[in-house]
C-alpha cells in the first residue's frame, strides 16, 4: 500500500494534453517508462495504482514526462448509500501528487452498502436519481478541490420510470453542479444501437461548452446488442461519430481506451495517431467553412 509520506511530495505542474492520449495499463507501463513513446497524455484508473507501490513509483516518474488524467472506477456517484469518503480522500491525495489534467468518473453506481461491484450499473433518469447524483458530484468536487468530469454510460436497457432523456439529465447535472462532461463517443454508438436512438441527435443535445474530454473505445457485437468491452479496435461507426463530435464540439482532448485482450503498445499509439489526424482534418474543414462564410 502507498503510505501518506509517499504521497505528500510536491507535484509537477499540470500541462494541457497535446495530441490524443492512451490508457496507461499495467501491462504496458514498463515499456512506456523504458521507451517514452510519443503520446499526448496518459490516463490511469487510480484504483490500480494506489495498492501497487511499484506501479505507483513508475506512475510518478511518468507524471514528469506526460500529462496524466485520473479516470476513477470506485467513486459511485449514483449509489444511494453515499460516497466512500475514505476512498475519495485517497483519490484527492493522489491528485495532489500527480496534478492531473482531468479527474473523471461514470454516470453509474457500483456499490451497495460495503460491497463493491465489478460493474458500472445504470440508474433511472428521474428527479430522485438526479438529486442523488447532484449531491455526490458536489461532494466529490468539494473534496477534490477541482472539477469532476462525468462520463455518459454504455446502455443496454432503459428504465420504465425514466422521466427525461439522458442528455437532459446530464445537462441538468452540469447546470446544478458546475461539473463538466466526458463524452464517450463509442458509448453513444453502443447505446444508440441498443436503445434505438440516433447518436448524432444525442451529441446535438449535449451542452457543447461542458465537453472537456472525449473517449474512444472498442466494442463487441453479441447477437442484437453492442457490448462496451474495450477489447477491440475502434469500429468505423465510432470513428465517423468522432468526426461529427469534433465538428459539433470543436477539438477536444481525446483518449483511446483499451482494457481487455490488450494489444501491443504500438497498436494503441496508432489509434491515437488516427484520432489526431481525423481531428486535424475536421478542424481544418471547420476553419475553411468559417472563412467561406
Amino acid at each position: 500500500m502507498i503510505s501518506q509520506d509517499d504521497l505528500n511530495v510536491r507535484t509537477p505542474p499540470r500541462r494541457a494534453p497535446a495530441g490524443a492520449g492512451i490508457g496507461l495499463r499495467l501491462s504496458h507501463i514498463a515499456e512506456i517508462v523504458a521507451t517514452r513513446p510519443q503520446a499526448g497524455w496518459l490516463e490511469i484508473h487510480p484504483e490500480n495504482f494506489l495498492s501497487n507501490p511499484h506501479a505507483f513509483e513508475l506512475l510518478t516518474e511518468l507524471s514528469h514526462i506526460y500529462p496524466i488524467s485520473l479516470h476513477t472506477v470506485g467513486i459511485s456517484v449514483g449509489s444511494v448509500g453515499g460516497i466512500n469518503r475514505s476512498h475519495l480522500a485517497r483519490i484527492r491525495t493522489l491528485a495532489d501528487r500527480i496534478d492531473p489534467v482531468f479527474v473523471s468518473g461514470h454516470l453509474a453506481w457500483s456499490t451497495y452498502k460495503s460491497e463493491y461491484l465489478n460493474d458500472l450499473l445504470p440508474l433511472p433518469f428521474n428527479m430522485e436519481s438526479l438529486r442523488v447524483v447532484i449531491t455526490h458530484v458536489n461532494e466529490v468536487q468539494d473534496a477534490l478541490g477541482r472539477s469532476y468530469l462525468v462520463e455518459n454510460p454504455a446502455s443496454y436497457v432503459a428504465f420504465a420510470n425514466n422521466r427525461c432523456r439522458e442528455t437532459e439529465f446530464l445537462s441538468e447535472l452540469v447546470l446544478r453542479t458546475g461539473c463538466r462532461l466526458l463524452c464517450d463517443v463509442s458509448n453513444v454508438v453502443v447505446s444508440g444501437h441498443n436503445l434505438r436512438y440516433d447518436p448524432h441527435e444525442y451529441l446535438d443535445c449535449l451542452p457543447s461548452d461542458a465537453i472537456a474530454e472525449v473517449h474512444l473505445g472498442g466494442y463487441t457485437a453479441e447477437e442484437k446488442y453492442l457490448i462496451d468491452t474495450h477489447a477491440a479496435a475502434i469500429a468505423d461507426p465510432a470513428w465517423e461519430l468522432y468526426a461529427y463530435a469534433m465538428g459539433r464540439f470543436g477539438p477536444r482532448p481525446t483518449l483511446i481506451e483499451w482494457d481487455n485482450e490488450m494489444p501491443p503498445l504500438a497498436t494503441l499509439l496508432a489509434e491515437a495517431r488516427r484520432a489526431d489526424v481525423l481531428k486535424s482534418k475536421v478542424t481544418r474543414l471547420e476553419v475553411r467553412c468559417a472563412d467561406a462564410c
